[in-house]
């Protein structure tokens, strides 16, 4: 039951980040005409949200249309695993926010890869585990030395119940 319902919970996000895919691209390429930037601001964005919001509900803000057009900028141009979108919109918004396009990558590849959650994909970031390959001579041994700093549920839940009998013993 468990696993088939994180399947449903996967299939609706993928979907949905397929759907802000195209959205962003309605946007760029119908009411940019293909310009990175519309000339008259947000207004136009303001229309197209009360009219998705009008038809399918929540979900439509200025500030969500502007993210799902800076999305299809930015993965429009890309030819890497992102073309298959396999991550959650969460994630691709964190990814947005980096620049270089081969760090963006390697961090979209990595995450994907390694089933990174949200919080240990900003963490690697914020590690810069990127810059710590890129420079290193032996790049396995970053990714091994990165990977004992992962937190291993049962670990952790053996720690928590050695911890919570500690203070029950006392």
């Amino acid at each position: 039951m468990d696993l088939a319902r994180k399947q449903v919970v996967t299939t609706v996000n993928l979907v949905m980040v397929h759907t802000y895919f195209e959205i962003g691209r309605a946007i760029v390429e119908d009411e940019q005409h293909g310009n990175a930037r519309a000339t008259y601001g947000k207004s136009v964005l303001k229309e197209i949200s009360q009219e998705l919001t009008g038809q399918f509900g929540k979900g439509f803000s200025v500030d969500n249309l502007e993210n799902m057009r800076q999305f299809y900028l930015v993965y429009s141009i890309s030819e890497t695993v992102s073309r298959k979108f396999v991550l959650s919109w969460s994630h691709y918004l964190i990814l947005m926010r980096i620049d270089n396009p081969d760090q963006r990558s390697f961090y979209e590849i990595e995450s994907a890869a390694g089933s990174w959650s949200l919080r240990e994909l900003q963490r690697q970031i914020d590690s810069a585990l990127y810059e710590r390959l890129a420079l290193s001579r032996d790049k396995q041994r970053v990714k091994e030395l990165n990977k004992l700093y992962l937190p291993d549920k049962q670990l952790l839940q053996q720690k928590l119940l050695e911890w919570t009998a500690h203070f029950d013993n006392e």
